[in-house]
């Protein structure tokens, strides 16, 4: 019997991801979205309708610990996602699919992101980059993070398009 974890749309994606690597993040996410926005050797296998998935892996800079208010930087990062970075997103019309604290990294945080496609990938965060309440944010929780980002479009049999 699989249990309901194991069943769900996110753990299957982050099994791709495991499968893939890191060596998969690039500095410029790599296409994503519907089958007919991809270039032919990436269509294969893609839904017509998928949306833009992105995968996004934080881990905390622990030169950061025990800094400001919190004992650990990926406390003060679940913190300043938890106060509104996520709703920041979700308002300039990002999907949060998921976030996810790595219990293999503990100083790691997960998460996922859904668009329509990649220009409303691109029109997103260039709208994030400059909202005033994400300035603000970063300066109430300046902890850095080193990234790898994974972009990602639903196969033709996925669930989660």
């Amino acid at each position: 019997m699989r249990s309901a974890l194991m069943s769900s749309a996110p753990f299957a994606a982050l099994t791709c991801l495991v499968l893939a690597g890191p060596a998969l993040a690039q500095d410029a996410p790599a296409p994503c979205g519907p089958a007919a926005q991809l270039p032919a050797e990436l269509a294969t296998n893609v839904a017509p309708d998928s949306r833009c998935f992105e995968v996004r892996m934080y881990t905390a800079d622990v030169a950061r610990n025990g800094v400001g208010d919190y004992e650990r930087a990926i406390d003060e990062l679940h913190q300043r996602f938890r106060e509104e970075e996520v709703a920041i997103f979700e308002r300039l019309g990002a999907e949060i699919v998921a976030v996810w604290q790595s219990l293999d990294d503990p100083n790691t945080l997960v998460w996922m992101l859904a668009y329509r496609d990649r220009a409303h990938r691109e029109e997103v965060w260039a709208a994030f980059r400059q909202d005033p309440a994400w300035i603000a944010l970063r300066a109430k929780y300046p902890v850095g993070v080193q990234m790898q980002v994974f972009m990602w479009s639903a196969a033709d049999y996925s669930p989660l398009k």
